[in-house]
């Protein structure tokens, strides 16, 4: 039977389920499994690359533009004009050819970086637990689930332990739910179905077996799956396409008057409206898209040698904005390798006994992987006795403890290891040095005070107590009336070359603060071993008394955030958003609320599922090293996009609005269509090698922000400063040299492709343009164009594109006007950088 959302499941038992779906406590088998799949609606068979290609390939002629030229092939062919037919139609073809290419190498790369992110979970196949995409889940599977698991389907439970799920993406509700087996009534209400988990959520504390009844579409997330699959617009894409809107209205108005110009004056309409399309060919951002996309799939490309993997494409433009990195210390400041130094009992000695209770502890854990119950399991333990797990209560963030119940003979023992505050509260007791129990008031300042002395050590302290038991089972109540029995210290070196990183960081106009729930003397001894001196403490209690307002003028002064609750990161990353462009790096369930919060969410390869999921950006290595050059490959990523930007504003528009003006005097057109399609055709190669070329160390050491009224300065300052140039051009062809129609367009033609040519050097950079190299493969298709260009009015079929060989004085003074439009284009550029870059 096929469970749909119409199934009200949690009214029936798992019994009732298995026999529904033929499945059993031990799931089912591979074979079902994939038969199931291949029934399904939900089993969509990949896409062939080839395709993908036709697809993709079909798509570059989709634009306005594209079906507009593609019209005036059809119209030329209906006139009968061969020439513009073949000229036009090599155009359109050679330009969709290469931004098909560059955009499917583009997409591979997406592709590529998707599959190694795919969520993972644990399903019982064939009697074994075995690790499986979650796109191959489906009903009748039994899946295993602890702290921080993403939920792949809608489940029903069938084995729980201390469970609490993250409903939040469903019902509204942050606080964890807690799950239990059980029978609902079919009218119980979404957020009270405490016997079912949805897919969306996310496991907060505990472990359990769920079986799947519902996949896919038939999911109550599936249902909603239109607002669940918004994606939120970021600074970047809005500013593109503000830009793009802004420059498709200059373009259209242009076009239209340049067409009405031409009509009036009576020349040819067909030729008036080639024209006038092939202007608004010219002038619009047409290969925006494609400069976009190659310049961050080739960042993506880069930041993957450098182990991090990128999530979706423009949130490498957010990178590069970051000014603040927040991030946790254990693996990013420190190795992340927890060294066991020491287990104490509560007066400070070395105890073996609390070396038993903390290894047994640790062994029998079965929840939530992490990495002091790993070291702790690695201690040699003089005892023979081997117990016997009866229970067990997993760890979580409101409890801040773990509890394990086991036999030992006749005697059955409850223990209890975690934060030291939330374990002394717990104790009635205290076990001495000569194993008597005394009354922990007697001593509680003096272990205190020894707590305090172990951070101020930088020495992690967790704190372990234990209890006999009579009962078999266990439950939260019963942690109550302990017995403390220690401390298990632990210390975690900070990582070699620290202290340069945040120094490459500062290099970068990059602050880095640290957010941690650990205790604030172990914060501030870390704080001083990687060079922050007096460091500026902010602890959770405090963070709790101080309002909203306080807050943002408070966080900006603070250096570390120490003993702080899950829910106050996130208000934390909200205060310093005020001020900061900000990223944040975290990986437990506890730093989910401040990856989504932060402007940019960082995550790593072995993190909790639900934390992956929430970041943009995940690293293969927890180091901030890694994120110094994934910042700075955000960097040139923007860089490299509003270079062709500032190319499309400066002189292609200049050049366009001048033979818009030259066309209201001239007694036959500027440039005939077919050359300014030509034109666009050769420095779109150039172009399209933006997204590789070389940036300065200046412009990385700086957030790039997207600015549009900065834009806007630069298309008035050079838009001017190019059309100058072009009546400068105009008025020598006309009435210096006194040239014919086919003259003036070459000459015009020719000036116009090398200042086109010549700007993409000089605006790459804020320097002056040869103290900066240029990408090889920029230098290399440049200077191809400029041959071409120069040779073309000389070759045999010259005559059809309307180019007429140009006498070498003719030649020679358009060489000249371009040498010193070069000249002035770059000291124009070194002034305007210094005068409005932080506009």
């Amino acid at each position: 039977m096929q469970a749909t959302t119409e199934n009200k499941f949690w009214q029936f038992d798992t019994g009732y389920w298995f026999k529904q779906l033929n499945s059993t406590e031990k799931g089912i088998s591979q074979t079902t499994a994939e038969a199931t799949l291949l029934r399904s609606g939900n089993h969509t068979k990949p896409q062939s690359h080839l395709s993908k290609d036709i697809k993709l390939f079909i798509g570059q002629f989709k634009s306005p533009l594209m079906l507009l030229l593609i019209g005036a092939v059809i119209l030329s062919a209906f006139l009968g004009d061969t020439s513009d037919v073949f000229i036009i139609l090599f155009i359109v073809l050679s330009t969709g050819l290469l931004s098909f290419f560059q955009e499917r190498n583009a997409g591979r790369v997406v592709e590529k970086l998707q599959s190694l992110i795919s969520l993972k979970t644990n399903v019982i196949r064939d009697g074994q637990t075995i690790e499986i995409n979650s796109s191959k889940i489906v009903t009748g599977d039994v899946l295993v689930f602890k702290a921080g698991d993403m939920i792949p389907a809608d489940c029903l439970l069938i084995e729980s332990n201390e469970l609490h799920a993250n409903e939040a993406s469903l019902t509204g509700e942050s606080y964890p739910v807690r799950k239990q087996v059980g029978i609902l009534d079919e009218n119980t209400e979404l957020s009270k179905r405490t016997n079912c988990l949805w897919e969306g959520t996310n496991i907060v504390s505990g472990n359990a077996k769920a079986l799947v009844i519902q996949t896919g579409d038939n999911t109550i997330f599936g249902s909603i799956a239109q607002s669940a699959s918004k994606t939120v617009e970021t600074t970047f894409e809005k500013g593109i396409k503000d830009f793009g809107f802004f420059l498709m209205k200059i373009t259209l108005v242009l076009s239209v008057f340049i067409l009405v110009i031409n009509l009036v004056n009576h020349k040819s309409p067909i030729e008036s409206a080639l024209f006038a399309l092939a202007l608004a060919i010219g002038m619009a951002p047409e290969l925006l898209p494609a400069i976009t996309t190659i310049a961050m799939s080739a960042g993506a490309k880069r930041l993957l040698e450098k182990k991090v993997i990128v999530k979706k494409l423009s949130s490498i433009q957010n990178l590069g904005e970051v000014n603040l990195l927040c991030t946790d210390k254990t693996g990013t400041i420190t190795e992340g390798s927890i060294n066991i130094t020491g287990i104490t009992d509560g007066f400070g000695q070395e105890n073996e006994n609390v070396k038993q209770l903390a290894f047994w502890n640790a062994t029998f854990e079965s929840g939530y992987a992490n990495p002091i119950d790993e070291a702790l399991k690695q201690l040699k333990i003089t005892s023979t006795t081997t117990p016997e797990k009866i229970g067990e209560i997993p760890y979580d963030f409101l409890r801040k403890r773990l509890s394990i119940a086991v036999k030992t003979g006749n005697e059955k023992l409850l223990i209890t290891k975690g934060a030291f505050d939330q374990i002394i509260e717990i104790c009635s007791s205290i076990r001495s040095g000569n194993d008597n129990i005394e009354d922990i008031e007697l001593h509680k300042a003096a272990v205190a005070k020894r707590f305090e002395l172990f951070g101020i050590d930088g020495l992690r302290a967790i704190a372990i107590c234990y209890k006999t038991m009579t009962n078999d089972s266990i439950s939260i109540t019963d942690e109550t009336a302990m017995i403390f029995a220690g401390f298990i210290l632990l210390q975690d070196p900070v990582k070699e070359g620290m202290p340069e990183t945040i120094n490459e960081l500062h290099k970068l106009h990059v602050g880095l603060k640290i957010i941690t729930g650990d205790n604030k003397n172990v914060a501030r001894s870390i704080a001083l071993k990687i060079g922050i001196v007096n460091p500026t403490i902010l602890t959770g209690e405090q963070v709790l008394k101080t309002s909203p307002e306080a807050l943002i003028h408070q966080v900006r002064h603070t250096h570390i955030f120490a003993e702080v609750e899950p829910q106050q990161k996130e208000r934390i990353i909200i205060a310093l958003r005020k001020s900061y462009t900000v990223a944040y790096i975290g990986d437990g369930i506890n730093d989910v609320a401040a990856i989504n919060a932060a402007d940019v969410g960082i995550s790593v390869e072995n993190a909790v599922d639900v934390a992956r999921e929430a970041a943009d950006f995940v690293l293969m290595e927890k180091s901030v090293m890694v994120l110094v050059d994934g910042i700075k490959e955000g960097r040139k990523t923007f860089a490299n996009t509003l270079k062709y930007i500032f190319i499309n504003t400066g002189s292609t528009f200049g050049n366009m609005f001048s033979v818009a003006v030259a066309s209201l005097l001239l007694p036959f057109l500027p440039m005939l269509p077919k050359q300014i399609l030509l034109m666009n055709f050769i420095t779109d190669f150039p172009y399209l090698t933006v997204a590789s070329d070389n940036v300065d160390q200046e412009q990385l050491n700086r957030p790039g922000k997207w600015n549009l009224k900065f834009i806007r300065n630069y298309m008035v300052i050079f838009g001017i400063h190019s059309s100058v140039f072009d009546v400068i051009t105009f008025l020598t062809l006309l009435y210096v040299l006194k040239v014919k129609e086919s003259a003036f367009q070459t000459g015009w033609f020719i000036e116009s492709i090398l200042t086109e040519l010549f700007i993409l050097f000089i605006i790459r950079t804020h320097k002056n343009f040869f103290k900066s190299k240029p990408g090889k493969y920029l230098f290399s298709l440049s200077v191809m164009g400029l041959v071409l260009t120069l040779v073309l009015p000389y070759l045999p079929f010259a005559v059809d594109i309307g180019l007429a060989p140009l006498p070498l004085i003719n030649l020679g003074a358009m060489l000249f006007i371009v040498a010193v439009y070069i000249i002035t284009a770059d000291l124009l550029k070194v002034w305007f950088f210094k005068k409005y870059r932080n506009t």
